[in-house]
């Protein structure tokens, strides 16, 4: 496909595991904000035409502008779950994104995903009608019982991490977070919605080094990597 997609970036998050009074996309991030850093990413990007970041309620922190690298920067309210969020990113889209166009879905934590990664995504997923970016389990998987204990080594055959950006059809994506709510279903991620509503997304796979930051460590590992990733 030769089309350029809008990204919806969820950004209305605390990121409460931080132990920071300042949302973690906005924490210092050589030299400016953690969210800046991911959307010069996107932006720069040439099969993306725009951003959506969904902000949430009361946040006094954003100041992004309108456009970036020449594209549209747009805002909307989030809610209180990251598929609130997305929800509502994915209904403030321009009109001139229809119901069968696919987006993307990018954590506004995970500034060094890669300009080759999105490609790649957005080349097998087109073809695969939607998938994500990841990366299959490399390391020995524990099942952990109480007080810390190893119970049993778990096969980590067939198992990935999943990243983001995630890339589904606008209006396949919004039915399937809309049928997740109905049912009361938790969705960690838009692969998951689509998964309970019969889908079966491609894993596409991507540099490790596509972190999120959740910590205060990740922080300083991606600062690390923004210097050394493109």
């Amino acid at each position: 496909m030769n089309t350029a997609l809008w990204c919806v970036v969820p950004a209305a998050g605390r990121g409460t595991r931080m132990g920071t009074d300042c949302p973690k996309q906005y924490l210092p991030l050589a030299g400016r904000p953690l969210i800046a850093h991911t959307l010069e990413r996107l932006a720069a990007h040439p099969r993306i035409a725009g951003l959506m970041v969904v902000l949430g309620a009361k946040d006094e922190h954003w100041s992004g502008g309108t456009t970036l690298h020449g594209k549209p920067v747009c805002t909307a309210i989030g809610g209180t779950e990251r598929s609130d969020s997305v929800l509502a990113g994915l209904h403030a889209l321009p009109p001139e994104v229809c119901e069968a166009d696919f987006v993307l879905v990018h954590d506004a934590a995970r500034p060094c995903v890669r300009a080759a990664d999105i490609a790649r995504l957005i080349e097998q997923a087109a073809q695969a009608d939607g998938g994500l970016l990841g990366a299959p389990l490399r390391d020995t998987l524990k099942r952990a019982g109480e007080g810390g204990r190893s119970l049993a080594t778990e096969p980590r055959e067939l198992r990935w991490r999943a990243f983001t950006p995630q890339m589904f059809r606008r209006g396949e994506l919004v039915a399937a977070l809309r049928a997740a709510a109905r049912d009361g279903r938790a969705v960690s991620d838009e692969a998951m919605a689509m998964e309970l509503a019969g889908f079966r997304p491609l894993l596409v796979e991507g540099a490790e080094d596509n972190i999120k930051v959740t910590t205060a460590a990740d922080l300083a590992l991606a600062e690390f990597l923004l210097a050394r990733t493109a």
